[in-house]
């Protein structure tokens, strides 16, 4: 009976070991039994070929060994690939795993990358490219951040044309690359006479009501003054904080412009005179020249800056007017386009003997 029984035990393990080796080792049972028939690597660009594996995973084993040492070449396949490309970010194609310098992150995984959902972040810089994700300053960071974009430069205001319109210059990154369209150099806040492309963003923009306004209290317009002696410019400024200037030499347009808590712009003045023909003079003058020029970097003092124009002017007619300009010298920017004027301008005469000449007595008078 024993043997029998011991007959029995070894008779179905037998057949068990059967059953087993007959099972098919062609993956599809969940995965489960793989059979490889040759070695799987990822080298750059590679692609796994003779693994009897499910659809699924030799996808990802495809998309791991092209993503490997890319960073991210796979773009186009973005979202789409969801999960599968874990190691490319998805879309992080161009933002992402390839900005590995950009976002810190960004190696290998375009800051979500291994979520495989979260690809499409790599565009969004939560996301490392825009320093979000390692706390990098925007103020120093080289990418752009989606926060500062404006849409509507996209739009090159044909829409709604109006006759002799012409199309704005149009673009999805604010211009930031704008100066690589022309062969001038940077203004590098320098004054460069032969022309140059300036980088820096106008900045910020005062309301209506702080839009600045000047108006020359000295000399009188239309008045006369005597030749060759001292006088000083007198001018009146409203809405705008005085006293503002950097180095003409060095931050010549080199920062955007700025306003005080009050919404003011800050800045400082200039006043310049021109020597003019006549009174009736129609012909543009020429910027080049000028008989005197002042910076008024000084606060102003009760609301007026002035100027000294310590050996006066020799006999002639003459034109002043203002410059009122931000903290780098950039003429100010106002929110609207149709304003009052922002400067002022006023006419004078210097005679000989400070009399007016024939007819000039009745021009001046109020």
């Amino acid at each position: 009976m024993f043997c029998r029984a011991l007959y029995l035990v070894l008779l179905g393990l037998s057949l068990s070991s059967f059953t087993a080796q007959a099972a098919p080792l062609d993956g599809t049972i969940q995965g489960v039994f793989r059979k490889v028939t040759a070695p799987v690597t990822h080298p750059v660009n590679s692609t796994v070929k003779n693994a009897n594996v499910g659809n699924g995973q030799l996808q990802r084993r495809q998309n791991r060994g092209n993503n490997r040492g890319n960073g991210g070449n796979n773009g186009n396949n973005g979202g789409n690939n969801g999960g599968n490309n874990r190691g490319n970010g998805g879309n992080n194609g161009n933002n992402g795993g390839n900005n590995g310098n950009n976002g810190g992150n960004n190696g290998n995984n375009g800051n979500n990358g291994n979520n495989g959902n979260n690809g499409n972040n790599g565009n969004n810089g939560n996301n490392g490219n825009n320093g979000g994700g390692n706390n990098v300053d925007p103020q120093v960071s080289l990418t752009l951040d989606p926060a500062v974009i404006a849409p509507a430069f996209a739009n090159d205001g044909q829409d709604v044309p109006v006759a002799g319109q012409v199309a704005s210059l149009t673009s999805t990154n604010n211009f930031i690359n704008f100066c690589l369209l022309s062969d001038l150099p940077l203004t590098n806040g320098q004054q460069i006479t032969g022309g140059s492309c300036n980088p820096a963003p106008i900045g910020l923009i005062p309301s209506i009501n702080n839009m600045p306004s000047s108006k020359f209290v000295n000399p009188p317009n239309l008045s006369t003054l005597k030749a060759d002696t001292a006088f000083n410019v007198e001018m009146n400024i409203a809405n705008m904080q005085t006293g503002f200037f950097v180095n003409a030499q060095k931050n010549y347009f080199a920062a955007p412009q700025v306003l005080n808590a009050d919404g003011q712009i800050q800045g400082h003045s200039h006043v310049v005179i021109e020597k003019i023909t006549s009174l009736q003079q129609t012909q543009p003058t020429d910027p080049r020249v000028f008989a005197f020029f002042k910076g008024l970097n000084a606060a102003a003092a009760g609301g007026k800056l002035t100027a000294a124009v310590t050996n006066g002017l020799p006999a002639g007619v003459y034109r002043l007017s203002s410059i009122n300009t931000s903290t780098n010298h950039q003429p100010v920017i106002v929110p609207v386009a149709q304003h009052g004027s922002l400067d002022d301008a006023i006419y004078f005469t210097i005679t000989a003997d400070g009399n007016p000449a024939a007819g000039q007595a009745a021009l001046a008078a109020p």
